[in-house]
């Protein structure tokens, strides 16, 4: 089903806010529309936003290319999100990153054996003086993990796992 099937109220909100010269201004807010059960951004909404925008699908693509934010595979039910850029490196953002993949069992960008957490790398989360940190992208939305080990964030992810499992039965 379209975008603009599945969610007309919220696309004709979202183009409200911008005059219809400017409305490829919300392609960012429709692709959260289009990522919000899913957790990605399939081929045929980026379609659907390039139709409803005037826009290429390629400028879509960029987009979604471009921002951590917006992904165009499906991955975990958490995506776990660590900066690994120059500044957090220098604070041992690589060496808790490898740890982590030890930790999980997993290499960067695989998913855990459960489905529950993709692990990424990522270019700057804007929070380099409290490395190593990530955020995690997930139903609850986006959270931020400052100073964190890998012991702290293996008991997060323990956490997350009690609160799936609590939530299924």
């Amino acid at each position: 089903m379209s975008l603009d099937k599945k969610y007309p109220k919220e696309i004709k909100q979202l183009l409200a806010k911008y005059p219809p010269e400017h409305k490829r201004s919300a392609v960012m807010p429709l692709l959260y529309l289009a990522q919000r059960e899913e957790g990605y951004v399939n081929k045929e909404a980026m379609q659907d936003i390039a139709r409803i925008l005037d826009i290429t699908e390629t400028e879509v693509a960029s987009i979604v290319g471009f921002y951590s934010l917006y992904h165009d595979k499906k991955a975990g039910k958490y995506r776990m999100q660590v900066c690994t850029d120059l500044p957090c490196a220098l604070r041992g953002a690589d060496e808790f990153l490898n740890n982590l993949c030890e930790n999980l069992g997993i290499k960067v960008g695989e998913t855990t054996e459960d489905g529950l957490v993709t692990l990424e790398s990522v270019m700057c989360l804007a929070a380099c003086d409290r490395a190593p940190m990530f955020q995690t992208q997930g139903p609850d939305g986006i959270k931020y993990h400052e100073y964190m080990t890998v012991d702290r964030t293996m008991e997060l992810i323990d956490a997350l796992k009690k609160a799936e499992k609590e939530g299924k039965e």
